[in-house]
């Protein structure tokens, strides 16, 4: 089987606890799981297309972007990195309509653990996938907030205690800390708050756990990336968050290759 497009992130869906994925190369969609032991193939064509305009670039810019397009697209907005600059509640933005969607929406507010605890927050109908596109094993909801701009506030205050990075090799090695408890660390983080934003706490405390499918984790990962090599080979040992875990201890983000022009074969 061979598929060619351009690539975007993995979709996925959790079925049980189990992350099904799908490999996404324009219109088309990929089963990954089933391919788990077997040669997989992708090969770059020399080809990058903006994910916003569809036009060529010689460079991807913010995973993805044309040039004009990260200075100008609203998916490329500072606020996308930096949530608590979002303006939009105050009728500032490159494209007020798209933020209205976007950002004037409930957000949570979570902590989450790979190898180590982290904050976070992301709109309300990304959980779990955001979880998941970080390779968390679980993640429980902090807070609710109206819009991006309060959820960024409370992140950037529990930034003082927590992490808001993956490690990724940490992550990949499947180091999980085991010893967390989410429910803890819920109760921490609630108390750190000052009292202006405890009334966006979020009252349940469901703790959602992922399992990732995963043959064996690489000891060492390495991060390969088609700007250093067109063709990439091997055996599909695994798939965790965003990256496809090769034999030989090899690992691919496929979200840092967004519009990368690729042709698949598994």
């Amino acid at each position: 089987m061979e598929v060619k497009g351009n690539l975007d992130k993995m979709k996925t869906k959790l079925v049980d606890t189990t992350i099904q994925y799908q490999l996404v190369l324009n219109e088309k969609t990929v089963p990954l799981n089933p391919l788990i032991g077997q040669q997989v193939t992708l090969s770059f064509q020399n080809q990058i297309n903006c994910v916003v305009c569809g036009k060529k670039t010689n460079k991807s810019f913010g995973q993805g972007f044309c040039f004009n397009c990260f200075s100008s697209a609203p998916e490329a907005e500072a606020c996308i990195l930096h949530p608590e600059k979002c303006q939009a509640h105050l009728g500032i933005a490159r494209n007020l309509e798209w933020s209205t969607d976007h950002c004037l929406i409930d957000h949570y507010v979570y902590l989450a653990v790979a190898s180590g605890v982290k904050v976070g927050i992301t709109r309300h109908h990304q959980i779990p996938t955001r979880w998941i596109d970080q390779g968390a094993w679980k993640g429980i909801i902090l807070a609710k907030t109206p819009n991006r701009h309060i959820a960024g506030v409370i992140e950037v205050f529990l930034k003082n205690f927590y992490s808001d990075k993956t490690n990724w090799r940490a992550m990949l090695k499947d180091v999980k800390g085991d010893t967390i408890d989410l429910l803890e660390e819920k109760g921490k983080a609630a108390g750190l708050l000052p009292s202006e934003l405890k009334k966006y706490l979020y009252p349940q405390d469901h703790i959602t756990e992922l399992n990732y499918p995963v043959l064996e984790y690489p000891s060492t990962p390495q991060s390969l990336t088609f700007d250093k090599q067109l063709t990439i080979e091997g055996i599909l040992k695994g798939i965790k968050g965003q990256y496809l875990l090769l034999d030989q201890d090899r690992v691919l983000n496929i979200r840092r290759h967004r519009g990368y022009f690729v042709s698949f074969k598994g």
